[in-house]
């Protein structure tokens, strides 16, 4: 039988759940067996399955990529690269949602603003209070504070990631200046580990088609035919304005940038990373999808771990191009839908807003929600209106995790060109590992 690259095999898989999710929903079932169970089943395995890798595999990359580099001078140099290129693309995305939203104005229904048209039922503001909470603006703060946890331990098993990329850090920095007898003991356990984790994923991911069929499937199953149509009837503009701005960043600047400054043909590196694309696709996930994102950047598009164990966690926390961008389509729909005047200095006051808070609440859950919460607060907007934008919240969030995701990618490749890596994308180079 003929052997699919993976990321065909996700394709199909995708195909296939969408089909069977659609014809089975909540209630369908197989020879006496709901296939709504078997979906949640098999796809929290899956999940569960890459959550378990995630924090040998990131402390084990970053502490040896760290001690490879050598000198402080060169973390901070690569360092310093990193956080440069994740600001400076957010912003771009940002401003890219700023132009779509602003010439579609999905707010703004024949003229009058959509809040009237649309609706806010108590019960999708009381599903947006119970999501966000009592969040603002000073749990930002307790996310930079969690950097320095007070128990790795707890860190580790709380899936905090800053504490733990600060931890390793430091950790890889100082093993490199510790008795060479030590400091090649100890670099030769953590290499070790590294190859096993990497080997590890290798394995999951043989999986991966399996996996991904049953989370998109038990979504489409969740998905009623008549939610849809009336998904389509009254957000379908605001969804709309969020995917077209998706689109040009992840189809137009984000490649330029890969030609430019990365030196490599954007179509090839579409090709290397499309199986990690395909999977932040089907778990909305950045964090879960970081092995495989490691495993195509490095062994697809030739980044050499020293580069990519310090990139591609960062990326995976604090690098949320498709959530800033979102973020900010979000926030002007909803002040259009209420009839907010949006002068220039309210639209600069929402794109800072967004590009702090895509850093500052990546650790929190719901995320993206908690960011709109305090982008609403700051331009006088209440709570209640995160209830306009929830119907399509996770569905989108599918999309700018993809987005997200291949950012980090690019990221990696241009850092590493700028470190003098020339294997990069190279024809000898499979475009993408087949399972």
């Amino acid at each position: 039988m003929l052997k699919l690259k993976l990321h065909w095999q996700i394709l199909i898989a995708l195909v296939l759940a969408v089909l069977i999710g659609a014809w089975a929903g909540q209630e369908g079932t197989l020879f006496g067996v709901r296939l709504y169970s078997v979906f949640d089943f098999v796809g929290s395995l899956f999940l569960n399955a890459l959550k378990m890798i995630i924090v040998p595999l990131i402390v084990s990359s970053i502490i040896v990529g760290i001690a490879g580099i050598g000198g402080g001078h060169g973390l901070a140099r690569i360092g310093g690269k990193t956080l440069l290129y994740y600001m400076a693309t957010s912003l771009v995305a940002i401003l890219i949602g700023l132009f779509f939203v602003n010439l579609l104005s999905p707010g703004i229904i024949d003229g009058q603003p959509a809040n009237e048209v649309l609706g806010l039922s108590q019960q999708q503001a009381g599903i947006a209070r119970e999501t966000v909470g009592e969040r603002g603006a000073n749990d930002i703060a307790g996310v930079f504070l969690s950097m320095i946890p007070a128990n790795i331990v707890a860190a580790a098993a709380n899936g905090q990631m800053l504490g733990l990329i600060f931890f390793s850090l430091l950790y890889g920095f100082f093993m490199a200046r510790i008795e060479e007898d030590f400091a090649e003991a100890q670099y030769n356990f953590w290499n070790g580990m590294f190859n096993i984790m990497m080997a590890i994923t290798d394995l999951v991911m043989k999986f991966a088609p399996l996996g991904i069929f049953a989370l998109v499937a038990k979504v489409v199953a969740e998905t009623e035919l008549d939610q849809l149509t009336e998904l389509a009837q009254t957000l379908g503009l605001f969804a709309a304005a969020v995917l077209l701005a998706l689109l040009a960043h992840v189809l137009i600047f984000l490649p330029l940038l890969l030609k430019f400054l990365g030196k490599v043909r954007p179509r090839r590196h579409y090709r290397a990373m499309a199986p990690a694309m395909l999977t932040a696709f089907s778990t909305a996930s950045s964090a879960a999808t970081l092995p495989l994102t490691m495993e195509c950047v490095e062994k697809n598009a030739g980044v050499s771990n020293r580069t990519s164990s310090v990139v591609l966690p960062l990326g995976a926390t604090i690098n949320m191009d498709g959530t800033a961008l979102y973020e900010c389509v979000a926030a002007i729909f909803i002040a259009q839908a209420y009839g907010l005047e949006l002068g220039f200095a309210t639209q600069f006051t929402i794109v800072l807003i967004a590009l702090l808070t895509s850093i500052g609440v990546a650790g929190i859950p719901a995320a993206s929600l908690v960011a709109i919460a305090i982008i609403l607060a700051a331009i006088g907007l209440p709570l209640e209106a995160l209830g306009l934008i929830l119907a399509v919240d996770r569905i989108l969030d599918m999309f700018r995790t993809s987005v997200n995701v291949f950012s980090d990618s690019c990221g990696a490749v241009i850092i590493a060109r700028s470190e003098g890596e020339t294997d990069l994308l190279v024809d000898e180079q499979p475009a993408v590992k087949t399972a």
